[in-house]
């Protein structure tokens, strides 16, 4: 097996089980605290949230794991900042599922949205591939931010 191929097994199964992780922690309060809360018209159904952050938790592993594989300066900023915004992420599902913190959740969900563009800026000098995998997870985070603000002020 390839050196490569290793890493992404290795980034794929550690981004998808610390998410999964993460989302094992907010079951309780989905079925119980977020269906009496007041959403928008154009929230997504529930069941939709988990094939979407596996498939990105999946293309995150690659991206780090190419990061990871590369020899080019700037990689080791590149996946910290990884390591950062990943961390953020992980912090959000806490912030607002467990504690229900919804406005510090959405200030959160805006520094993870700055530290995600950062690690694609920082990425596409590492790696172009790596920078391009994650621009679909900076996309649903900026989506998961609206619905985050949007959610703070019907519920304020």
């Amino acid at each position: 097996m390839s050196g490569l191929i290793l890493k992404i097994i290795i980034c794929v199964v550690l981004c998808v089980g610390l998410g999964s992780l993460s989302g094992l922690s907010t079951i309780d309060a989905i079925q119980t605290w977020y269906p009496t809360i007041e959403k928008p018209s154009w929230n997504p159904p529930n069941w939709l949230f988990g094939p979407v952050w596996t498939l990105l938790y999946i293309l995150m592993g690659i991206s780090f794991a190419l990061l990871w594989n590369s020899s080019q300066n700037g990689r080791n900023s590149a996946m910290l900042l990884f390591v950062v915004q990943f961390g953020l992420n992980i912090a959000w599902s806490f912030i607002f599922f467990n504690l229900h913190l919804l406005g510090w959740s959405f200030i959160e969900s805006l520094f993870m949205l700055a530290a995600i563009g950062a690690t694609i800026y920082l990425s596409y000098s590492v790696n172009t591939t790596a920078a391009y995998l994650l621009v679909p997870y900076f996309l649903w985070v900026n989506f998961a931010s609206i619905l985050n603000g949007t959610v703070w002020w019907l519920n304020r």
